[in-house]
């Protein structure tokens, strides 16, 4: 069909905007466990586990707004999302929608798609082909 063949063009566009707005999210997941901020009700305590994913959060989100290291950065966050997952939320309840992970299961999958599509468009890992 004409129309998906013109949308197509922009795919890797398209990818740099979900990366940017995925990584802009997790970036206040992590600046909120760390800084609570933006101010949440009920601030994480900070245990090492918490630190962890907080810093986890907030600098590899940080790299992946910029599409640094893209590729490693989100096969690392999808894996921290896993055992988020089933550490903090899988022991609520079986289904997602009952224990409040379904940030952290869409977060892993978009993750490991980034890890498998690269960075897309408006990317620092991108400087380099600009070049060539």
């Amino acid at each position: 069909m004409k129309l998906f063949e013109t949308l197509a063009q922009y795919r890797p566009q398209a990818l740099g905007v979900l990366r940017i707005m995925t990584a802009l999210q997790f970036v206040e997941h992590g600046s909120q466990k760390l800084f609570n901020f933006p101010v949440s009700a009920q601030p994480h305590a900070l245990t090492g586990l918490t630190t962890a994913a907080g810093i986890l959060e907030f600098a590899g989100g940080i790299l992946l707004a910029l599409g640094l290291f893209t590729r490693p950065v989100a096969f690392l966050l999808a894996g921290e999302m896993a055992i988020a997952y089933f550490m903090a939320h899988f022991p609520r309840d079986f289904f997602p929608a009952n224990n409040g992970g379904d940030a952290a299961i869409l977060f892993c999958f978009v993750f490991l798609y980034l890890f498998f599509a690269g960075s897309g468009a408006f990317a620092l890992d991108n400087r380099d082909s600009a070049e060539a």
